[in-house]
């Protein structure tokens, strides 16, 4: 069953001050609520389809979906908001007042803050998502362009040179940790969606012990239940695991796979120029 809505001209124009159609943004942040509910699910680029919890919830309720209505009855939809700031627990509290409260008890300052924490948590959620759908190799790419960003691998050229997939047992791939190539970091990334247990770093540090090697990172679009978590703490060998949340977070620090759509320039009296 659709709806179809008829827009003028002059409301399939209107901007928000960032740039894009008030109607392209409102209709961004809804798929993107609908997502976290639940109700829907992205099956290829800018192509979603309705999920049977979807259906089954558009069968039985009446009137708009609104956010206070997704709050009050999907069960889950307020901490799947939180979930990419789990490692923040101010940013998350923050979030969640901007998207839940009125309160306007805070200074203009914290209540841009609160919008930037809320930007990104949806940010994070979207990024996590759209790893969560890439093609594997794809996603061996994006950790390659991240960990280049990040200063390994000397050039971009070496570091595509020395990652290269090797196909023994449980590595991934090789970079270089400086530009001389005197320390070397083996590489597992999987894209998976089933959270990453005790097991399966168990085997990336076999195959470490296997190549002989004292430095492992472990990259993964899930997370690491607590026993894989200690388990990497208390080995010879060291493992540094990146959980999608962590991933999302260091993509967005390293400008991997977002641009910035805005830039705020915020200024305040300068008391010192009207001195004598």
């Amino acid at each position: 069953m659709f709806e179809v809505i008829p827009l003028t001209d002059e409301e399939k124009e209107e901007r928000i001050k960032s740039g894009p159609t008030k109607i392209e943004h409102r209709a961004s942040w809804a798929m993107s609520a609908l997502t976290k509910a639940g109700f829907i699910e992205k099956v290829e680029r800018a192509t979603y389809r309705a999920t049977d919890k979807g259906r089954r919830f558009l069968e039985s309720h009446q009137g708009p979906i609104t956010k206070k209505v997704l709050r009050d009855k999907v069960a889950g939809y307020a901490e799947a908001w939180r979930k990419a700031s789990e490692a923040n627990k101010r940013r998350r509290q923050q979030a969640a007042a901007l998207e839940e409260s009125t309160d306007e008890s805070g200074t203009p300052e914290e209540t841009i803050d609160q919008a930037v924490d809320l930007v990104e948590d949806n940010l994070r959620s979207e990024l996590q998502a759209q790893l969560a759908s890439v093609d594997p190799y794809r996603f061996e790419q994006v950790v390659l362009d991240l960990l280049f960003a990040m200063g390994y691998g000397g050039s971009r050229a070496e570091a595509a040179k020395v990652t290269k997939k090797s196909n023994d047992e449980g590595i991934d791939g090789v970079i270089n940790e400086d530009r001389l190539g005197l320390e070397v970091i083996y590489v597992q990334a999987k894209r998976w969606k089933k959270d990453i247990g005790r097991a399966d770093i168990q085997g990336f540090v076999g195959a470490l012990a296997g190549q002989q090697a004292n430095k492992g990172v472990f990259i993964t679009t899930s997370e690491f239940v607590k026993n894989a978590i200690d388990y990497a703490r208390n080995v010879s060998q060291k493992v540094i695991l990146i959980g999608g949340s962590r991933l999302a977070d260091l993509m967005i620090e390293h400008n991997i796979g977002v641009s910035t759509t805005r830039t705020i320039e915020l200024k305040r009296l300068d008391s010192d120029y009207f001195d004598d």
